[in-house]
């Protein structure tokens, strides 16, 4: 009997291939998309990828193209009380979240992985670049995908072992240009849609304009401050920011200034240099083990504080049980409190966990 897998189908070129590609392989294919807004209220491109109003209309094409059954399963209260309600929440506290990172890890696996396996299901597949992979320890891991520019395995550290063991992702092996390609051939309708790209319920990356909409709140209101605490001008609230930011700072110094650290007690937003953006140590708490479980403090890691950075070599120091410290073998920029830190060994996600707010707060605690 053949093996049972649902796909997270998002209307996309990926995981329509991804759906192909597991039938041509004898699976029992079942296509099911997340319903995440239905008649709330958010502010979403229709063609935004795996998020927008359009998906479940265009996996339902994919589907009737493949011959396979699709469902839609509504995931809204939890992508509410999840993703949107912990990324309003956190801006509010002056902390920067990676909501991409949350939705996977409990909308469209813990949430969606339960839904499936009620189903009958022995497996999910997504259309993410990346590869599971089971260690000869026997733990289950993301490696990281053929195509370096295309990979995904950092916004998925947060993924547990249950989750990983039921999972296929057989795009990880393959480049963009392949996935279009068999697409065409395949007839797949979606074949040239574009891809996603930034946050699905962002609207022209209007951050603070969501958060206000959403909450009613710009944050706390303050002034700007230099590193050495003179103030330089106000500012309407500070879910206007986050580290390292340039753009939209709506005040004029003569040079260019960035935001190096914000205060939501006090109202502070300091400014300072790029170059005082970089450090080599960070602190990350709210661990998750991927490849082993636990990190040691002996060996050699990389690890990437951002999605678009690349690997830096570091080592690990635990600061207590679920806190360890970072450091680098040279500078990372804007160390984010909120963002995830990835650690790897070679091309294997050994784990992550999320960057806290500074060494000193680490320290004092």
């Amino acid at each position: 009997m053949s093996k049972k897998i649902v796909v997270g189908m998002s209307g996309g070129v990926d995981s329509s291939v991804c759906a192909w590609l597991l039938k041509e392989q004898g699976y029992e294919v079942i296509g099911a998309t997340m319903e995440i807004w239905g008649e709330r209220k958010a502010k979403v491109d229709p063609d935004s990828g795996c998020c927008g109003i359009s998906a479940i209309d265009d996996a339902k094409r994919v589907a009737d193209c493949l011959g396979i059954p699709h469902h839609v399963i509504d995931l809204r209260d939890v992508f509410k009380s999840k993703v949107i309600d912990r990324f309003t929440s956190a801006y509010l506290k002056g902390i920067t979240p990676n909501p991409c990172i949350i939705c996977n890890r409990y909308v469209k696996w813990e949430a969606f992985l339960e839904r499936c396996l009620d189903l009958g299901a022995d497996y999910i597949a997504t259309g993410h670049y990346a590869r599971v992979t089971r260690l000869e320890n026997g733990r289950y891991t993301v490696r990281k995908a053929a195509s370096a520019s295309k990979d995904q395995s950092y916004v998925l550290h947060m993924l547990t072992q249950h989750e990983l063991a039921h999972t296929i992702m057989p795009i990880g092996e393959y480049e963009k240009a392949d996935i279009r390609k068999m697409a065409e051939e395949a007839g797949l309708p979606v074949a040239h849609k574009k891809d996603s790209q930034d946050i699905c319920f962002i609207e022209n990356g209007d951050y603070a304009g969501f958060i206000e909409d959403q909450t009613g709140s710009r944050g706390t209101k303050g002034f700007f401050k230099d590193l050495n605490g003179n103030t330089l001008g106000e500012h309407s609230g500070t879910a206007r920011y986050t580290i390292g930011q340039r753009k939209g700072l709506d005040i004029a110094l003569g040079h260019r200034a960035y935001v190096c650290d914000i205060n939501v007690m006090t109202g502070d937003v300091f400014l300072g240099s790029n170059d005082d953006l970089f450090s080599t140590e960070v602190y990350v708490t709210d661990l998750n083990y991927m490849g082993e479980e636990r990190f040691d403090e002996n060996a050699g890691y990389t690890a990437k504080i951002r999605y678009s950075q690349s690997n830096v070599p570091c080592r690990v120091k635990y600061v207590k049980d679920d806190m360890i410290c970072l450091r680098f073998e040279s500078p990372v920029r804007a160390a984010t409190p909120g963002q995830s830190a990835v650690i790897y060994r070679d091309d294997l996600v050994m784990g992550g966990g999320i960057i806290y707010k500074d060494s000193k707060a680490a320290n004092e605690e």
